[in-house]
């Protein structure tokens, strides 16, 4: 079976034989929880795990940008990871936004981290314990490297890279891609047109994943993505709010060493409520 490119991935024993360190005060271990629905949490979390509300937290909605460098400064350090902690990340819906929260560290420049593969429903299965204690810790100084621009792309970049080979990944669903709905049943951020971005592919994010929400194997993820002319070349990915996305970053950046994958923060709700910005439908 073939490796992947790095060990970005642990496993629920690998955090099981190690809550001790992440319930101690010591920062050298930090467990972080991030939800869809950041209620969840309260409901029960891994022994030791704080958590970060994806809308309040990890992005500006004034801005409608990811949260800025000092606002996650502060954030990350105000729930005692330091700059050096092993943090790792798990939430729920198959690590969604734990995804995107593990992205975003990324940004900013932070080295040691990971994912709890399968998240946190995988932690449930598997009879991973559970509290509903809140963890409080000694704050930290958190500094951040300037952001990493070589795992972004933004809309303007995006729209000049069309036509000249880039690979653009649509990672939502065959319906979304096609423009037949908007948004997954439930959800609705407001997008004003269906379809996607010209030229794009797509790879709905539910198939890089098993049904317990662990990560394909390599072999499969490389042998999903070729199948739709994606290689270790200039690739770009999106969903519709950015963080089904995130987690197929993590498959092609992280797990399948590609080096020059981007994520489009923006996505769909940006792009199909740009008033000019080409659409395609069908497909």
């Amino acid at each position: 079976m073939t490796a992947y490119a790095s060990d970005v991935l642990v496993s629920a024993d690998w955090v099981r034989s190690r809550l001790s360190a992440f319930r101690d005060d010591d920062p050298s271990y930090r467990l972080v929880e991030v939800d869809v629905d950041p209620r969840v949490y309260e409901d029960g979390h891994v022994p030791g795990a704080v958590t970060f509300d994806w809308k309040r937290e990890l992005q500006d909605s004034l801005r409608f940008d990811v949260a800025s460098r000092g606002a996650f400064e502060r954030m990350v350090g105000d729930a005692g990871i330091a700059t050096d902690s092993t943090v790792v990340l798990y939430g729920d819906v198959m690590n969604w936004f734990a995804a995107y929260a593990y992205w975003l560290f990324s940004y900013y420049g932070h080295t040691e981290l990971y994912l709890l593969d399968g998240g946190r429903d995988y932690w449930v299965e598997q009879e991973g314990p559970l509290t509903d204690e809140t963890p409080s810790f000694t704050r930290r100084e958190y500094e951040t490297d300037p952001p990493d621009a070589s795992i972004r792309i933004d809309r303007p970049e995006l729209e000049g890279a069309l036509d000249t080979g880039t690979r653009i990944v649509d990672v939502r669903s065959p319906q979304e891609f096609r423009g037949e709905i908007l948004a997954p049943p439930g959800w609705n951020e407001g997008v004003q047109r269906g379809g996607h971005v010209p030229g794009a592919v797509n790879v709905p994010w539910s198939r890089t994943v098993r049904p317990d929400g662990r990560f394909r194997p390599a072999e499969e993820l490389e042998a999903l993505f070729e199948d739709e002319g994606v290689r270790d070349e200039e690739t770009v990915v999106y969903c519709r709010i950015g963080e089904r996305s995130a987690l197929v970053w993590v498959a092609l950046h992280e797990l399948l060493g590609y080096d020059d994958v981007r994520h489009y923060y923006g996505s769909w709700v940006e792009w199909g409520n740009t008033v000019g910005a080409p659409i395609e439908r069908g497909g």
